[in-house]
């Protein structure tokens, strides 16, 4: 069973060194992020790329933060209201049942969540539902070395299975970009 982030050390998801790393405005538009997008923030957690998201697509985009964790989408509900941020819809979730319709968002964020998933077929395919047609995936997942900081090499997905998966599932136009020395981004069209 994979491990799971502890909502406990969630004061962990967001501090100086990890927006020095991984910044998420920049991220997100690095991953092709648009204005009028609507993105599903699959395991949004704390809201750490879904409050910067909700000003790159605008007021006629969308965002649903998504997570498994009640207590992480209240952090995210208590962004939203100190910002009054109109285009965000927080969704409590299971692991492969997003509650979203089919072909409901037009570009599917992950970010260090897939290697979380016990049954990751499954979980891309439950996310590849709720793409529209010619919508996007984007993932961001850990660099499959050591690291002082994340979890364990044995932990982490290699960028190489993690394409190939994509590929069995149907995906095209299947890209990697390169997020600094700890994370990769790879880009996938349903």
């Amino acid at each position: 069973m994979a491990h799971k982030f502890d909502a406990k050390n969630k004061h962990k998801l967001d501090n100086e060194k990890r927006r020095e790393l991984l910044p998420p405005e920049q991220t997100l538009i690095s991953l092709h992020l648009q204005e009028v997008d609507i993105m599903a923030d699959v395991g949004c957690g704390i809201g750490y790329f879904t409050i910067p998201a909700s000003k790159i697509v605008g007021e006629s985009g969308k965002i649903f933060a998504m997570d498994i964790s009640p207590e992480m989408l209240k952090d995210v509900e208590i962004k939203i209201s100190d910002n009054n941020i109109s285009n965000v819809e927080t969704i409590l979730t299971e692991e492969n049942d997003l509650k979203l319709e089919d072909n409901k968002v037009t570009f599917a964020f992950v970010s260090l969540v897939l290697h979380e998933a016990n049954e990751k077929e499954n979980f891309i395919s439950e996310i590849k539902r709720i793409i529209s047609p010619e919508g996007k995936i984007a993932i961001v997942e850990w660099e499959k070395i050591n690291s002082d900081f994340g979890p364990p090499i044995d932990h982490r997905l290699d960028k190489k299975d993690l394409i190939e998966v994509l590929d069995k599932l149907g995906f095209t136009n299947i890209s990697t970009i390169n997020i600094g020395v700890n994370f990769y981004g790879i880009i996938a069209q349903k």
